[in-house]
């Protein structure tokens, strides 16, 4: 496996290896994940260009080019190359596989299923693109078959992640599919929301038909489900605050208590631990997936009512106490518009900070150009916002000519709010360090490295 050290990677190697499969992979750089596959048997060579011996089976990250010293290796000795995509859909069937896609909110809801399922002794496998300590981590193998319940006796319960990105969802075979929401993004593959909403519909064309047990759960609003569901042949039902939804939601943000109407009677309800009307959402599309597949709605609501959270998800890692006073800090793994927005909203309205302060680092350059103007209206919830420099994964140089993190301060600025660019993490922790006053929030959120900035202003080495 090569790329073995990505999330989705390693908690694949680790089903595999459970499995009875000889794993071993590669990987461009040591991690705290490379080191825990060596310790558990899983050879892990960093930045390799041979092959320890000629796999029967080569599998790809995304990432990974074809050129690759280990793939040119892998096809001079006959073995098939497929990419980490293609692999999960292989493993998804002989199992139940439940995949959990939409422009945001996967790696939470997937977490929230996945803590129902386990409280409620349905013994989940699982892998998904974020830890969560009260699972276990980001992977688990699970059960061969279902314990108990509707499916009882099929295969184990499989839940996943599945990205658009590069339609490589459409690898996927599940048998159950969640739809959160469908916005505009990645649009360095997609030339815009049409072709992403043709990508939605042709992941649900997937699911077997509902005689087979096929199912799709969809949002009401935001899903674009008028355009997806209609040449379904599975079951579909929705979801949503509105009340035409078949489960609708409703949520009073001033106490966080959500609940679940069907055909206009109460079925559960809870206490979210997660602020934010889109984390109710989240919860809710997981209990209602964990009761179609044999969670009791009660048990569903205590489990969910539980649930800690998921690493860099609106995550609150405390309190910092500066010579002015205490300072609160989150730090938050959003790096698209409407996540950067709900999550500021929702934590202002939860915390009612003297101020918002908010670093944010871009993810890709292609993303901040197509949406710079998104970008520049989310920020409305916060008082300050600090920009190091764009993060960039797959840009090429002629991209990131295109903007940089200057262009996005600028339209910042112009709606009002307080920002500036600043490149260097230190300075930016310093400059935290020396005007935060008691009162005030701190959020540090994207997908890069940005977190570290998080991490260092409450662990500070002096």
């Amino acid at each position: 496996m090569i790329g073995i050290g990505g999330c989705g990677m390693s908690g694949l190697a680790r089903i595999l290896q459970a499995r009875g499969l000889e794993v071993a992979g590669s990987d461009a750089t040591r991690s705290p994940v490379t080191d825990v596959l060596n310790r558990d048997g899983i050879n892990v060579q960093i930045g390799g260009d041979s092959l320890p011996a000629a796999p029967d089976l080569m599998i790809a990250s995304a990432a990974v080019p074809e050129d690759h010293p280990q793939r040119v290796a892998a096809a001079a000795s006959g073995a098939p190359c497929i990419h980490y995509a293609a692999a999960l859909g292989l493993v998804q069937q002989d199992r139940l596989g439940v995949s959990i896609a939409g422009t945001h909110g996967k790696s939470t809801t997937a977490a929230m299923l996945a803590w129902i399922l386990i409280d409620t002794d349905l013994d989940p496998g699982f892998i998904i693109g974020a830890h969560c300590e009260q699972i276990g981590g980001g992977s688990r193998r699970g059960a061969a078959t279902v314990p108990h319940g509707p499916h009882a006796g099929e295969g184990g319960i499989l839940i996943t992640e599945a990205c658009e990105f590069n339609r490589s969802f459409h690898e996927h075979r599940p048998t159950v599919g969640l739809i959160n929401n469908v916005e505009e993004d990645h649009l360095d593959i997609y030339e815009g929301l049409d072709e992403i909403v043709d990508a939605f519909r042709g992941f649900a064309a997937l699911l077997p038909p509902a005689a087979d047990g096929g199912s799709l759960l969809i949002a009401h609003d935001g899903a674009r489900r008028a355009a997806i569901t209609p040449p379904l042949a599975c079951h579909v039902s929705t979801f949503g605050f509105h009340p035409e939804a078949n489960y609708q939601v409703v949520w009073d943000a001033s106490v966080r208590r959500a609940g679940i109407l069907r055909d206009g009677m109460w079925v559960t309800q809870w206490t979210n631990t997660m602020p934010g009307a889109h984390n109710a959402l989240n919860a809710a599309a997981a209990v209602i997936l964990a009761h179609q597949l044999g969670t009791e709605w009660d048990a569903a609501a205590d489990a969910i009512a539980r649930f800690r959270g998921v690493d860099r998800r609106m995550e609150r890692l405390g309190v910092r106490t500066l010579p002015r006073g205490d300072v609160t800090v989150y730090t938050d793994y959003g790096h698209h518009p409407t996540e950067i927005e709900k999550t500021l909203r929702s934590l202002r309205a939860a915390e009612d900070p003297r101020r918002l302060v908010c670093v944010f680092q871009p993810h890709q350059h292609s993303r901040t150009r197509f949406l710079l103007d998104q970008f520049a209206e989310s920020f409305a919830a916060a008082d300050e916002v600090i920009v190091p420099d764009i993060y960039f994964v797959r840009d090429s140089a002629a991209e990131r000519k295109k903007v940089n993190a200057g262009d996005l301060v600028d339209r910042v600025r112009q709606r009002g709010v307080c920002a500036s660019h600043e490149p260097d993490f230190d300075r930016i922790i310093a400059n935290l360090e020396a005007t935060l006053e008691a009162g005030d929030l701190l959020v540090v959120m994207g997908a890069g490295p940005v977190w570290t900035i998080a991490r260092d202003f409450m662990e500070p080495t002096s």
